[in-house]
């Protein structure tokens, strides 16, 4: 975790942003099967001494900013870690992270309402990669339902449909 706060406090300082960043453990949940999911890190830029247009730049057009730094975060933080040691990363700023994982939510709440409604599939656009992630987390746990995406980016979306039942049932 001090590695990811270190990295991200110099990425800030060489943008000309002068923030401390605070870190907190999310403890990876527990999966079924053999794969570990590596532990979450949750990398807080401290907004207190900055500009309303230096939040506004740092997290950008719909997240665009804060997704890219997150992406070099877990990109450059992992190169040449032993698959153990490697971790995730999180870059919350002013509550973004927060705010949208509950747009995201509901956004996954009303699409499975509305397959299960229709029994028809139902895409999500504009999403990120790591929001589109989020509803499959989301939406795994319902036997009824399955997700993919679709389409190759910048047009990727994701698919909510209801499962498909396995052969030999019925």
């Amino acid at each position: 975790m001090q590695r990811g706060q270190q990295w991200l406090k110099t990425l800030l300082l060489l943008t000309g942003v002068s923030a401390e960043v605070e870190g907190n453990l999310e403890p990876a949940q527990p999966q079924g099967g053999d794969s570990e999911e590596p532990d979450n890190y949750w990398l807080t830029i401290d907004e207190t001494h900055l500009k309303p247009e230096q939040i506004r730049t740092l997290i950008g057009s719909d997240g665009s900013v804060l997704d890219a730094i997150q992406y070099l975060a877990n990109s450059v933080l992992n190169i040449n870690q032993p698959q153990e040691e490697q971790a995730s990363y999180t870059i919350e700023l002013n509550g973004y992270r927060v705010k949208r994982e509950a747009e995201i939510r509901a956004l996954a709440e009303a699409a499975s309402e509305e397959v299960r409604t229709t029994g028809r599939e139902v895409e999500i656009k504009s999403l990120s990669s790591a929001e589109r992630r989020q509803i499959h987390t989301f939406l795994k746990e319902f036997a009824d339902l399955e997700t993919f995406s679709r389409g190759k980016e910048p047009h990727r979306h994701l698919v909510v449909r209801p499962a498909l039942e396995p052969e030999g049932i019925g």
